[in-house]
């Protein structure tokens, strides 16, 4: 009897263990842990504040959370809508300004991933992620 029940809570393990395993395998890319910033790309909301107008802000999140609310004068620049909106985020481009992605969160990754296109596609330097995101910004108006 003993036996059996240590076969059994085996295969349920076994059976809980597999749709994770699937959406580690389909999502690998995307797990936030696999992709940190490394701190020469990310900034603090201080430090781009002290940027000022040598600041771009791209906002990452998706349209109704940037038409809802954003970092004043942040554009937006989202994966959804990329081909329409990058035209429009290098007329504001130059140089010698700094680049500033953020996303709702610490662990969102669409900031990250706007950035790494912005460097490779784009090859636009100076491009980094928020620290803490939208959340880190707000936490500093207060």
């Amino acid at each position: 009897m003993r036996v059996f029940a240590i076969r059994e809570i085996l295969i349920l393990a076994g059976l809980a263990f597999l749709p994770g395993l699937g959406q580690a395998i389909y999502f690998r890319e995307r797990v936030s842990w696999q992709s940190p910033v490394p701190a020469s790309e990310a900034v603090t909301v201080a430090q781009a504040q002290s940027w000022a107008d040598g600041a771009i802000w791209i906002d990452a999140r998706p349209d109704e959370q940037f038409v809802r609310e954003h970092v004043p004068g942040a554009l937006q620049l989202n994966e959804d809508h990329w081909n329409e909106l990058l035209p429009q985020m290098l007329v504001q481009y130059s140089p010698e300004k700094r680049v500033v992605v953020y996303c709702s969160s610490q662990s969102c990754n669409l900031a990250l991933e706007v950035a790494r296109r912005l460097r490779q596609e784009a090859q636009l330097k100076n491009v980094f992620v928020l620290e803490g995101g939208w959340e880190a910004w707000l936490g500093a108006k207060k």
